[in-house]
């Protein structure tokens, strides 16, 4: 035989294999993390925590971001977060706005913003009753 085929090694289960991930609790990939920082040649060479510090960074980050758009949509009577949710989500916030100022988001809008000498003149109706009467003819 030349090695290759089905030999002992198919019977072994991997019932208690846990991700990297799992053991650091968090949702986002922490073997594939640390693979994008070794090919990124960041550094010469990535500690074990430095992928599960990322992946916690990028949970918080994305945790913050999609309550604050859930939370815009809910006040424009939406379900579905769009990208216009998402970027008045980030531009009302000030610390995200500073951490993404550069960062333009598709479809994403601008914030309304009616600057005070466009809008209309208030009227003054309680000086009106003093004697000054509308011209009739």
């Amino acid at each position: 035989m030349s090695g290759k085929g089905k030999g002992k090694g198919h019977l072994i289960h991997h019932k208690n294999r846990r991700t990297r991930s799992q053991m650091a609790g968090v949702q986002f990939p922490v073997g594939r993390l640390h693979r994008m920082l070794k090919k990124g040649h960041y550094a010469d060479r990535i500690g074990s925590g430095a992928p599960v510090y990322l992946a916690a960074v990028l949970e918080y980050l994305t945790a913050e971001i999609l309550e604050l758009a859930g939370n815009a949509a809910r006040d424009n009577k939406r379900i579905r977060i769009v990208p216009r949710h998402l970027s008045l989500a980030i531009r009302n916030d000030e610390e995200l706005n500073d951490l993404l100022k550069g960062v333009t988001i598709a479809e994403g809008g601008v914030l309304p913003n009616i600057q005070s000498a466009l809008l209309p003149k208030k009227s003054m109706k309680s000086s009106s009753k003093d004697g000054v009467q509308s011209q009739a003819y």
